[in-house]
């Protein structure tokens, strides 16, 4: 036998130092780079990187989605179908970007047009709320040759109102759509102190039950249903449709429930358009309100999601609720504006120094001294000279680059300096300077003016689409039609639907169960189907008795071992699909006599039996007690009737 390497030897193999992180190292990769949005600006990278693309583009007009894409991919390598994928879907949703062309339909799951044929742009609404240059975190893209932001400066919960889904590894996020103005308001209340609720608001309509959402947290739940409509007796229209499904994967669930007898439709028509518009018309005598709770029980007119709101946060992911996603937005929109206004605060004080020196250069003719200098060092001196006598005019001290910035002042701008359009412009940087010394000081009331002026901006005409409402759970047996018809054939054994050529049991629902007892004393329930095989010599074939109902069934059975016939009354109790149950304990017996009666009143008292003519008993015939024999479990022996053979037994006249 080969030796084994010691472990010591083996770690230091060449490879091996390569293979010990590669799976955190690639769970990290795909966490952080392709599948979760950040919770800075509510982008993944590959959306980010569009976006920006889209800005260094934007000159108003739109652009071939093909050429962004390949601009694109200066900052993403991970080929062009991603990046073609997260246009569109961006462009479908349109908070972001406009589309221009054929971009797919949501509602139908038709796909978008090839790249070379749609164009895009930056919504005025992204332009406002994504960029700004000053704010922005800069980093060298992945080949150095470019600079990309590391999150974009937005001033919105974007991830909220557009959204996210993406699976990585170990983990996945869904974050539900929310809407414009709710977001608006509820950004506002956090602001000022107030206590709010946001609830997801789906493109697509519906009807939804947030009552076990958990804010959008892990092990939350959220039922769907599509809005449908009764335009005639016999004509039913689904005019909404729930979040995640198409007009095709709800039309297919509507064929397959018809095909499996789970509801009766007659035809369906898909009319959609830019709304969505099925028109389902039901066969004669159909009950629409009946078929209605069909199709929320058996179809994707109603369905169930899970939310899991994932985002990253400082290179982490982490998972946290729909309110604390919009309340760590709303302050990062706080101190962007901040920054912000500290920025301006800072050009305007620039501005009012530059002006200011700009008038005591040319109101004191500061610029004459320098008409006999020979040298930039004596420029420079005659320069500082000259101010010292009103420096104290200026809020902080000269430097080397405003004495520079001051001899590059043209002499037709001396000659045309106008005192009056100087002092006004002054003026005018000083009110613009005290008003932005009052919004930083009143900071938390100049984010909801924000707020307040996007709403008024982007959000007119926009409302909710989702209706939110508590859903009643529909028991599906309730609802079911008993549309099929069970048919048996004994001797083979085999129990199904519709076939016309066996023995007719019972009119059933597909959700049915049946039940069948063998002549060799066993029992079988199966599910019913279009042929199930239950075993050979079925006695007895029905549907399977509900849960509480009082059946009894009584049974007269020839023990194989001791030759002795024993009677017996139970009820069938718990039991498993699709496995054989033997009702006596020796295997070989047979069933001489079997009845199923509608409760424990109806069994007959005395059975009358007749034995076998070869037996040596010397009677015959008699009448058995049966009102002795209690009713019990499936499979407990019963009572002894004779020790010789039956031949048949029947209940005794009264």
């Amino acid at each position: 036998m080969a030796k084994t390497k010691p472990k010591k030897q083996a770690e230091e193999a060449p490879l091996a130092r390569h293979y010990r992180t590669w799976f955190l190292d690639y769970a990290s990769y795909v966490i952080l780079d392709r599948a979760v949005p950040d919770i800075a600006d509510g982008l993944k990278p590959v959306q980010r990187r569009i976006l920006h693309t889209l800005w260094e583009m934007d000159d108003g007009r739109f652009h071939k989605v093909a050429n962004v894409v390949g601009a694109c991919m200066r900052f993403h390598p991970h080929g062009d179908a991603s990046i073609g994928a997260a246009l569109v879907g961006m462009g479908q949703r349109a908070f972001l970007v406009e589309p221009q062309g054929n971009f797919g339909n949501t509602l139908t799951g038709d796909e978008p047009a090839a790249p070379r044929y749609i164009e895009a742009r930056l919504t005025p609404f992204a332009r406002e709320v994504l960029f700004n240059p000053k704010t922005t975190t800069w980093q060298l893209s992945y080949d150095g040759r470019a600079r990309e932001p590391v999150t974009l400066p937005a001033k919105f919960p974007i991830t909220l109102l557009d959204g996210a889904e993406g699976i990585a590894v170990g983990l996945s996020t869904r974050i539900l759509p929310h809407n414009f103005n709710d977001l608006c308001r509820a950004a506002i209340n956090h602001l000022q102190g107030k206590s709010f609720r946001i609830f997801p608001d789906f493109p697509s309509g519906g009807i939804a039950d947030f009552s076990e959402y958990n804010d959008g947290e892990r092990g939350g739940r959220v039922k769907l249903r599509a809005k449908i409509e009764k335009r005639s007796k016999y004509l039913l229209a689904i005019t909404e449709i729930p979040y995640g499904t198409t007009t095709s994967s709800v039309i297919e669930s509507i064929l397959a429930a018809n095909a499996k007898g789970k509801t009766r439709i007659k035809h369906v028509d898909d009319n959609t358009a830019d709304k969505v518009e099925i028109l389902i018309e039901l066969p004669q005598g159909s009950d629409p309100d009946q078929v209605i709770q069909q199709l929320y029980v058996f179809t994707d007119c109603q369905v169930s999601i899970a939310p899991a709101a994932c985002v990253i946060e400082d290179d982490k992911p982490v998972f946290l609720g729909a309110r604390e996603i919009l309340k760590r937005s709303v302050e990062r929109t706080r101190s962007l504006l901040k920054q912000e206004l500290e920025i301006r605060l800072g050009e305007l004080e620039q501005q009012w120094h530059w002006d200011s020196l700009e008038r005591i250069f040319i109101e004191e003719r500061v610029y004459r001294r320098i008409e006999k200098s020979e040298t930039w060092e004596s420029v420079l001196k005659e320069i500082r000279e000259g101010l010292k006598p009103f420096v104290k005019r200026l809020r902080r001290a000269v430097t080397d680059e405003d004495i520079t910035r001051l001899t590059e002042i043209r002499i037709k701008r001396i000659s045309a300096y106008n005192r009056f359009q100087a002092d006004e412009a002054i003026k005018k940087t000083e009110e613009a300077l005290a008003e932005t010394k009052k919004e930083l000081k009143s900071l938390t009331a100049y984010a909801v003016r924000w707020f307040e002026s996007l709403q008024e901006k982007y959000g007119k005409g926009i409302k909710r689409r989702t209706q939110y409402d508590e859903i009643e759970q529909i028991s599906a047996a309730q609802v079911v039609s008993a549309n099929q018809r069970l048919y048996v054939n004994r001797a083979d054994g085999f129990i199904g639907l519709n076939w016309r050529q066996h023995e007719f049991v019972q009119e059933c629902t597909i959700l049915d169960d049946v039940v069948c007892f063998m002549a060799d004393v066993s029992m079988k329930v199966s599910k019913v189907a279009d042929r199930v095989f239950m075993g050979r010599d079925i006695v007895h074939c029905a549907v399977m008795p509900k849960e509480g109902d009082p059946s009894v069934y009584a049974m007269v059975y020839q023990d194989k071992v001791t030759g002795k016939a024993f009677a017996k009354k139970f009820q069938i109790g718990g039991v498993t699909r699709d496995k054989l149950y033997p009702l006596a304990k020796s295997e070989g017996s047979r069933i001489v006599y079997f009845q199923r009666f509608a409760n424990e009143a109806a069994l007959p008292a005395t059975l009358h039996i007749s034995l076998d003519g070869r037996s040596r008993a010397r009677v015959r015939e008699f009448d058995f007690d049966f009102s002795g024999v209690s009713v019990s479990n499936r499979g407990a022996r019963g009572l002894t009737v004779t020790r010789w053979p039956v031949k048949a037994v029947a209940p005794a006249a009264s």
